[in-house]
């Protein structure tokens, strides 16, 4: 079974990702259960002192102010309907509105990538050290070993770091790289890998670009020129504009997804390196005020610890 169907898969591999995303959030579990168990300690109803108690132990996990308020909102209302409500309702309730608020696409059953298109392009955007060429190899390394012919493009030709590690990559996944010198146009050579994407009948084509927030017009323009240029190959490309987040950042998350939410079309997000932080509420908060699907989260270094993002899984580790 493909590892990137969300449905009919294997029960043993759920439950081994399952045990890597209880893992991974263990921080941020701790920290939110703590402050939650604080929040309604001894009382009988919600009132305004435990309404309080949620919105700090929300807003200390880096859910956001706004998504905060939205949840804070709807538990007034709740309140104020049903007048008592003991502390298992009170969890029921905020896993239902968690869920909710992960709801973006609408369709949990959904594949990951509508692989009807071949070949099929994915530009991966993000600044540097979020994970972003990580994240390129664990996805190469996974459809790889789903059966799908893949190939990487080093369009990041600003850092010689990066293309080598894109290489140390497609050499550990096993798949082919089309990379040119230090300095080159990054548009060339996503136009030269998407070529020879179609050339060689490749499945999946990944395209690494250039992370930097310095200055969002040549960012914007950049991103652009890359979109036009692989669309003289393939006029629908890409089909996919995957934004890498690094969620031990915290609201740093969602100032770049702003920035680059305004500098191109991104429609997916990969968020990444949620082990070992307790502000993996910021996933919540960048699925909600974005809009955008949380398609893959980063629980920890092994390829295995790339995770397809399961919203129910993820709420349900949250309140284990």
């Amino acid at each position: 079974m493909s590892w990137f169907s969300r449905k009919n898969r294997d029960k043993d591999e759920v439950l081994r990702e399952k045990e890597s995303l209880d893992r991974g959030l263990e921080k941020t579990k701790r920290g939110l259960f703590d402050r939650l168990s604080r929040a309604i300690a001894g009382k009988s109803k919600v009132d305004d002192d435990v309404l309080d108690g949620i919105e700090d132990a929300l807003i200390a996990s880096d859910v956001g102010v706004d998504t905060t308020l939205k949840i804070i909102d709807m538990l007034e209302e709740r309140v104020a309907r049903d007048k008592y409500m003991n502390s298992a309702e009170l969890r029921s309730i905020l896993k239902e509105e968690m869920m909710s608020l992960l709801e973006v696409d609408g369709k949990e059953d959904a594949p990951v990538f509508d692989f009807s298109k071949k070949p099929y392009v994915i530009m991966v955007v993000g600044v540097n050290g979020v994970g972003k060429t990580t994240t390129i190899g664990k996805l190469a390394a996974n459809l790889k070993a789903s059966g799908k012919k893949v190939m990487l493009g080093a369009a990041d030709t600003f850092r010689a770091a990066a293309v080598d590690q894109l290489v140390i990559w497609s050499e550990r996944a096993g798949v082919p790289i089309v990379k040119q010198n230090m300095g080159a146009d990054p548009a060339s050579v996503a136009f030269d890998t998407v070529k020879s994407a179609v050339a060689q009948d490749i499945d999946v084509v990944l395209i690494d670009t250039a992370g930097r927030l310095h200055n969002k017009i040549n960012l914007m323009n950049e991103l652009t020129k890359i979109r036009n240029v692989m669309r003289k190959v393939v006029p629908d490309a890409p089909h996919e504009v995957l934004l890498v987040l690094d969620g031990s950042t915290g609201q740093n998350a969602f100032l770049q997804a702003r920035e680059f939410t305004k500098a191109t079309d991104v429609t997916a997000l990969a968020v990444t390196k949620l082990d070992g932080t307790a502000k993996g509420g910021v996933v919540l908060g960048i699925a909600d005020q974005f809009n955008i699907p949380v398609k893959f989260i980063g629980v920890g270094e092994g390829i295995g610890d790339l995770q397809i993002f399961d919203k129910r899984a993820f709420v349900d580790s949250l309140f284990d």
